[in-house]
This record gives C-alpha cells, sequence and structure tokens, in this order.
C-alpha cells in the first residue's frame, strides 16, 4: 500500500472570501466588455413584407423606395423609385440589396464600419452635417424591380433602334396624316448621378 501525504489546509482569513468573490465578477465583467467589443457587427436585414424571386448581385442595377435615417430616428435621406447601381453604393447597403427579392420590403441596420466609417456627410447647400462621423445607419427599402448592366444596356440599345426606325420611316402606311406614332416601351432608366444612401 502506499502512503498517503498530508497536507494541512490552512484557514481562510477572515473577509478574504469576499476579495476572492469580488475578483471573480471583475473577471467577468472585463471579460464581457472585451467581448462584446470585439463582437462582429453586421449588417442585419428585418423582413416587413417577403419578396419573390432571385436577389441582385453587386453588378446589377435596383430600383428601390427608401427612407434613410440615423440610429436615433432621425430622417437624413429619402427616395422614390430611385435607380441604383449596386456597385456604387456603401458597401452595407449593396450587402443588404442582394440578400433582398423583389417586390419585398426590409428594414436594413447598416454599422458605421459598413456606412461612411469616421467620414462625416455634409449637405453641399447648407454645410450641415447630415450625418456624423461613425454613425450606424437604418434604412426602410422597398426593392421594385433590378436588372443588369447588360439588360439595362440592350433595352438602351433597343430604345435607340426602335426610334432611328420610326424617324426614318415617316408616318409609316396606314397611318393616319399627323397621326401620333405609338407608345414605346419604356425600360428602366439609366442611371445619372443617383443618389448614394
Amino acid at each position: 500500500m502506499s502512503e498517503i501525504t498530508r497536507v494541512p489546509l490552512q484557514p481562510v482569513a477572515k473577509g478574504s472570501v469576499g476579495k476572492i468573490w469580488l475578483g471573480v465578477i471583475a473577471a467577468v465583467v472585463l471579460g464581457s466588455g472585451v467581448a462584446y467589443g470585439t463582437r462582429y457587427k453586421g449588417v442585419e436585414i428585418e423582413t416587413v413584407k417577403a419578396g419573390t424571386g432571385a436577389s441582385p448581385t453587386k453588378s446589377d442595377v435596383a430600383l428601390i423606395n427608401y427612407v434613410g435615417r440615423l440610429a436615433n430616428g432621425k430622417e437624413f435621406d429619402r427616395g422614390e423609385k430611385a435607380v441604383l447601381p449596386l456597385e456604387t453604393v456603401i458597401p452595407g447597403f449593396s450587402e443588404g440589396l442582394s440578400k433582398m427579392q423583389k417586390g419585398g420590403k426590409y428594414v436594413l441596420e447598416i454599422p458605421s464600419e459598413k456606412a461612411y466609417g469616421a467620414e462625416e456627410k455634409r449637405n453641399p447647400q447648407t454645410g450641415e452635417v447630415v450625418i456624423p462621423a461613425n454613425s450606424d445607419l437604418v434604412f426602410e427599402i422597398e426593392l421594385i424591380d433590378y436588372k443588369s448592366a447588360a439588360e439595362l444596356e440592350q433595352q438602351r440599345m433597343m430604345l435607340e433602334q426602335m426610334q432611328k426606325m420610326q424617324g426614318g420611316a415617316g408616318n409609316g402606311a396606314g397611318a393616319a396624316p399627323g397621326a401620333m406614332p405609338p407608345p414605346m416601351p419604356q425600360p428602366m432608366p439609366m442611371p445619372q448621378g443617383a443618389p448614394q444612401p
């Protein structure tokens, strides 16, 4: 048989147990604070009304209605039937749109790192700061439609061809003199200076 060596335990000094518990609590609080500060802050999407079909890609152009607000609820921008190339908007906006479907309504929360970061945005007319530096942004978005840049270019070329054909043919056979030409189908407009949320 082996012999067990006994080590006498010393009694805990009076008031030491409280100090040990305070140290444990401090360590837990500090660890939680570090974990909270270093957690990944990503784009969050809440579906208000689900859309259907596929989602746009970063090379597509979206037609949307939107309202942009700061995290405190102050509105800084609004757009109706805005044409936005996804590759030209802030990263969080593009990332969020690429997870939405046509016909859907969404609330998109973008952390400052995926918005404008440390850069503040000013109103060009008044010079007023509209979006302070390091601001998280919230957008209400309705994705009306989207098309690829290639589809838009093809529609533009077809429209030009139709206009040339109508302009060169005059009134055409069987048309009443002075009659208006039939209405032409209108493609989604090409983006020209589209606002950038």
